[in-house]
Formats: structure tokens, C-alpha cells, sequence
């Protein structure tokens, strides 16, 4: 049978009597059909499936990628904890540095020994209030001395070795007229407190 007799054959097919069509047009209607349902099914049914499985599986590295990332964090656990206590201790340390109120009278004795130890000329030393922090309170004392260049090195070096935290800033040196030619120096020393639990309270 050639193209043209098939073509013609398929035209004069009676859709209401399939028993009555030859044979191969049986056969490939059949084949058709069984094509149809299997991509009909792979579209409604195993479609579906196939997305569900990807979706798992994005799922499932989202959660690999998470318990790595918290398995991470719980392995450098200790390692944040131990640098904790390392920095509470030495916050402590700091801390006892600082005199409380009651001991700041004796660390200005101390300085001003300082002063006298180190043979300087004292014009002022002026208490410039207390300056409240967070947990410290800062002192600031306006002082002018004068002195050779070497007594004054020797002063701030020993108020900076002093056991309490003491520190000198805004230092301005002029020259004195004068046969020594001594320095005057103008600076404010600040010393520090710690604030009790009723001040920091309040």
C-alpha cells in the first residue's frame, strides 16, 4: 500500500464503527492512544512528583547548610567563652585600678608628693568637678607647674607609674623668662573612680 491509498483509506473511516477500520489503522490508534495516556500521566502525575523531589532536596541543603553553620558556631562555643572570662577578668583588673570616692583624697596626696619629689613649683591645682560615666567617674584636676625639662619628665613619668589610673592631658609648655629658663607647663591630670551600685543607678 502506497502513501496515496493510505491517505485514502484514512478518509473514508466510519468514527462510529473502529471494528470496521483495517488493521493497521487499529494497531496505530492504538500506539497513539497509549502515547497520549502515558504523556498525559508523566504530565499530571509524575510531574508534580519530580517538583515535589526538587523542592525536597533544595530543602534539605538549606538545612545541611544551616546545621554546618550551627555546628560551627557550637565548636567555637568554648573558644567565645574562655575569651569571655579572659576579658571579664581583665575588665576586673581595670577596674580595681580605679580608687573608690573614699581613697580619691589619698591619690591626690599622691600626686602632689609626686610634684614635691620631683622638686616642681606649684601655681595651681584646681579640682574641675566630676565628670560622670557610664560606670566611672572622671576627675579632672587643672594643674600649672614649673620647672627644668628634666623635672618635668620626671613628674609625668611618675604620675603615669602611679598604682592607680592617672592620666595628664592637654599639657601646653611655655618657657619662663628668667635666668633658669625653667618650663611652665599647664595641664589637666585626670584621675578616676569607680561608681558604687546607687550611683550608677542613678
Amino acid at each position: 500500500m502506497n502513501l496515496q491509498d493510505a491517505l485514502q483509506e484514512l478518509q473514508t473511516l466510519d468514527a462510529e464503527n473502529p471494528g470496521a477500520w483495517p488493521t493497521w489503522v487499529r494497531i496505530a490508534s492504538v500506539i497513539l492512544l497509549a502515547i497520549g495516556v502515558i504523556a498525559g500521566g508523566l504530565w499530571f502525575l509524575v510531574k508534580p512528583e519530580v517538583e515535589n523531589l526538587e523542592r525536597i532536596v533544595a530543602e534539605e541543603q538549606t538545612l545541611r547548610s544551616e546545621f554546618e553553620r550551627k555546628q560551627r558556631k557550637v565548636a567555637a562555643l568554648d573558644a567565645y567563652k574562655e575569651q569571655l572570662q579572659e576579658m571579664e577578668r581583665s575588665f576586673g583588673a581595670m577596674l580595681r585600678q580605679l580608687p573608690s570616692k573614699a581613697e580619691v583624697p589619698n591619690l591626690l596626696n599622691d600626686i602632689a608628693q609626686t610634684r614635691v619629689a620631683s622638686s616642681l613649683e606649684e601655681e595651681l591645682f584646681q579640682p574641675q568637678g566630676t565628670v560622670p560615666k557610664e560606670f566611672y567617674a572622671e576627675l579632672p584636676n587643672k594643674i600649672v607647674v614649673t620647672g627644668s625639662y628634666h623635672e618635668l619628665g620626671t613628674f609625668v613619668s611618675a604620675v603615669a607609674g602611679l598604682p592607680r589610673i592617672v592620666t595628664v592631658d592637654d599639657v601646653e609648655l611655655t618657657v619662663v623668662t628668667g635666668p633658669a629658663r625653667d618650663l611652665k607647663m599647664n595641664a589637666v591630670i585626670k584621675t578616676y573612680r569607680y561608681l558604687d551600685e546607687t550611683e550608677q543607678g542613678g
